[in-house]
């Protein structure tokens, strides 16, 4: 596993569960995968000598997030599979490339116009109506590197701000809802797709996922379509998140990919026969594909550092909520909007799993930090 994130924490925890040995590579000693791997190589992801000494041991290799060199990925490629593949993977690491990508697939993106200069703005009112959001293409995540605009002017502003690279300038949207569909897509280019999930999000970051969705079956078909071309272009191998925007005019449109598990798809740990890390060890590691289908309505809900306060908080409440799974990361240290863990209720009302999510996030909220 390629990075030590809490993507590749729960990857390895089923990996194990499924007999595997995972050995990890990731420069934090303290890493939350390296923390549960039976190796952590630590060192830098464009050190030859140490992905040497890893691939050699490794019969395959998988990534938990997409920053990953390309670099990195083809040098490892020659000694072992890499699913997914660098070129797959290249595609998610930039917005620019990734919005085209979607196009050639036959898919809409939110209306965007390409910023590599402040001279590309000018044209900016002729592409898309304000207010929009300008992004860095590269590197920009969970609010990160987004600024939002409300004219050109502001736009110009807003990519100063940046350090003036690479950006895309994105039309806001009325939205009526924010879905995403996990999929996962093995060597011979079958698919399988988990139930799609409704996320909310607060200040850029996902702060409840509520599945199944509450959007017509139709749609949700779509979405899974749409998530399969995706994939099927890309000869993608392993699990794919691919996010929607659904229009307040109820039309579907793309929003970005993630070419590996995503933070949307936890609910499938607890609410689900098959996790979505247990189908990413499944389609790297040439297995049948796991059930996906869910056994009970759930609401997962996301843990930042700034409920830790001077310490974790009281777990309490979630401990004695029926129904309730918490999922800590081993993260050492909490800072504001850093994702510390999450929970899942589960319930088979949505109606009272959405209630009792609320109820026991406002109780953390409200008392931070306060028992270990």
């Amino acid at each position: 596993m390629l990075g030590g994130g809490q993507l590749g924490r729960m990857f390895a925890i089923e990996a194990r569960r499924m007999g595997y040995r995972v050995l990890v590579l990731e420069p934090d000693p303290l890493s939350p995968a390296g923390q549960v791997a039976d190796r952590h190589f630590i060192g830098a992801y464009d050190d030859e000598s140490i992905l040497t000494a890893f691939a050699e041991k490794c019969d395959v290799i998988s990534t938990e997030f997409e920053n990953i060199p390309a670099a990195t990925l083809e040098f490892l490629a020659h000694h072992c599979p890499v699913r997914p593949s660098a070129a797959a993977v290249q595609v998610a690491q930039d917005r620019i490339t990734e919005k085209a990508f979607f196009r050639t697939c036959g898919l809409l993106p939110v209306p965007f116009l390409a910023v590599h200069t402040a001279a590309d703005l000018s044209t900016a009112a002729e592409v898309l109506t304000f207010p929009a959001i300008l992004k860095t293409a590269r590197l920009g995540y969970d609010g990160k590197g987004q600024v939002r605009v409300n004219s050109v002017e502001e736009a110009v502003q807003g990519f100063e701000r940046l350090g003036q690279v690479a950006c895309v300038l994105e039309q806001r949207v009325e939205l009526a809802r924010e879905i995403s569909v996990i999929l996962a897509r093995n060597l011979a280019g079958e698919t399988c797709c988990f139930p799609v999930a409704e996320n909310r999000h607060r200040h850029g970051i996902l702060h409840q996922s509520i599945v199944p969705a509450r959007i017509d079956p139709e749609l949700a078909d779509s979405a899974q379509a749409a998530a399969r071309r995706i994939a099927d272009k890309l000869d993608f191998v392993g699990v794919l998140a691919v996010e929607f925007f659904v229009t307040t005019q109820g039309e579907l449109l793309v929003n970005e990919m993630a070419p590996r598990t995503h933070n949307s798809g936890h609910y499938t740990l607890d609410a689900c026969i098959s996790s979505q890390f247990e189908q990413q060890v499944r389609m790297v590691c040439e297995l049948p594909f796991g059930e996906v289908r869910q056994h009970t309505p759930v609401v997962m809900v996301n843990l930042l550092g700034e409920l830790w306060g001077s310490d974790q908080p009281d777990w309490t409440p979630l401990m004695a909520s029926t129904g309730t799974r918490l999922h800590l990361y081993g993260k050492k240290t909490a800072r504001r909007g850093r994702k510390m863990g999450h929970f899942c209720v589960l319930n088979p009302d949505m109606d009272t799993a959405l209630a009792e999510a609320e109820r026991l996030f406002e109780a953390l909220e409200a008392a931070p930090g306060q028992k270990a």
